[in-house]
């Protein structure tokens, strides 16, 4: 029997008319064009669902929140959901930022992944509790090694533009190992946790030590690197066990 689903306000019968709701808005503009504010806020409650865990080769979704604190802590926010061409010519939804960062999304597979467990909710928000300290690692790393505006990718040694990189982490310490670990060390009931919004609708958590004990776990244990979009997406996964010369740690 399907499950409902709710999302933002919008209640749907099952995934399968979900899924036809988000194709209907998608086929309904042209290429470039935006959407309006009805199906912009109907693909922000989509953003902010609770979706299940990525798998890590989608792993630009941990750069780009729609509330991320820098340095001055100013917000980046979403100023546009506009309508991109993807491979084959097929449309796809592009999140534009105040940063100037795009992100282009599948709306299946955040349909598709959908979870409401409380294990995958935690792993959600300690995704998007760890994004000022990733922004800050791909801008320092920009800053020192752009030529012309654009930095090598530190796998293939490509040089891109910023919004063609992303923040990875290297095996064997993924993100999803690290959240594991760190429920493991301090104990955590996933269960038990509770949650706060902000007006940009990002959940946080409600305890601040929780939080900050997170940021200071990955901090620790993340190695990171500064590799293209593309090459992300594609790669199977590289289980390299030592540290080396050009891995990234955070307040590097």
């Amino acid at each position: 029997m399907s499950q409902p689903i709710k999302i933002g306000e919008t209640e749907f019968s099952s995934k399968k008319s979900t899924l036809e709701y988000y194709k209907d808005i998608l086929n309904s503009y042209d290429f470039g064009a935006s959407l309006s504010d009805e199906h912009y806020n109907d693909l922000i409650d989509l953003l902010n669902y609770n979706s299940d865990d990525y798998d890590e080769n989608v792993e630009q979704l941990n750069e780009i929140t729609s509330v991320c604190e820098e340095e001055d802590d100013s917000s980046i926010n979403i100023v546009d959901i506009r309508i991109a061409k993807f491979q084959f010519n097929t449309k796809c939804f592009e999140v534009v930022y105040s940063n100037g960062d795009t992100w282009i999304i599948s709306y299946r597979l955040f349909i598709s992944n959908i979870n409401t467990s409380p294990r995958s909710y935690f792993n959600r928000v300690c995704r998007y509790t760890i994004q000022p300290d990733l922004i800050k690692v791909k801008q320092a790393y920009f800053s020192k090694f752009a030529k012309e505006s654009k930095a090598p990718c530190q796998e293939s040694k490509e040089f891109l533009y910023y919004e063609d990189l992303v923040v990875d982490h290297r095996q064997p310490n993924t993100l999803s190992v690290i959240i594991d670990r760190f429920i493991e060390a301090f104990s955590i009931d996933v269960d038990q946790v509770e949650y706060k919004y902000t007006s940009g609708k990002v959940t946080l958590f409600e305890d601040e030590e929780l939080a900050n004990n997170f940021r200071q776990y990955h901090k620790e244990k993340a190695l990171l690197r500064i590799v293209s979009k593309r090459l992300n997406l594609s790669r199977s996964g590289m289980a390299r066990l030592k540290e080396m010369k050009n891995d990234i740690k955070i307040g590097q």
